[in-house]
């Protein structure tokens, strides 16, 4: 298979793997306070980073501020972050998350690991393994070439 066939064939799959994660994430199953995308998207960084500045969270995923001030308008309503000056002396006041944010946080993240294990429910441990390894290269690959590295722990 040439190169360009191998590469038609990532791109089909990261489309359809992107559709069921669209899916996944609209979070229809997981109950009346299920997060909204973005609020998950956010408070895992919120909570891999510690407490983050609008603008961090605007360079961090490549997004307007008034985007990401809408969005964080909306979680601090909702009681999922609160403000806080910078605990490193900074100007602008930080968003930490709230107790109620991480409660809702993990309760997602155990609702998407758990359809994650019906779908590979007969992987062997090599396969997982596997797999997050390719998918963290690919991902760091990207982050690498867009200049924002999400953090690890």
């Amino acid at each position: 298979m040439q190169r360009h066939e191998e590469l038609a064939l990532i791109e089909r799959e990261m489309m359809l793997l992107a559709r069921h994660q669209v899916l996944a994430t609209a979070r229809t199953n997981s109950g009346p306070d299920a997060l909204e995308r973005s609020a998950y998207t956010l408070l895992s960084r919120i909570e891999t980073e510690g407490p983050l500045t609008i603008g961090q969270l605007a360079e961090a995923f490549g997004l307007d501020t008034s985007t990401v001030n809408r969005q964080t308008a909306a979680m601090l309503r909702a009681g999922l972050v609160d403000r806080i000056p910078d605990p490193d002396g900074g100007v602008a006041r930080k968003l930490r998350i709230t107790e109620e944010g991480l409660r809702r946080l993990r309760q997602d993240r155990d609702w998407s690991i758990r359809g994650l294990a019906r779908v590979v429910s007969d992987w062997t441990s090599d396969d997982l393994a596997e797999f997050a390894e390719v998918l963290e290269r690919f991902n760091r690959d990207i982050e690498r070439i867009q200049g924002r590295p999400w953090p690890r722990g």
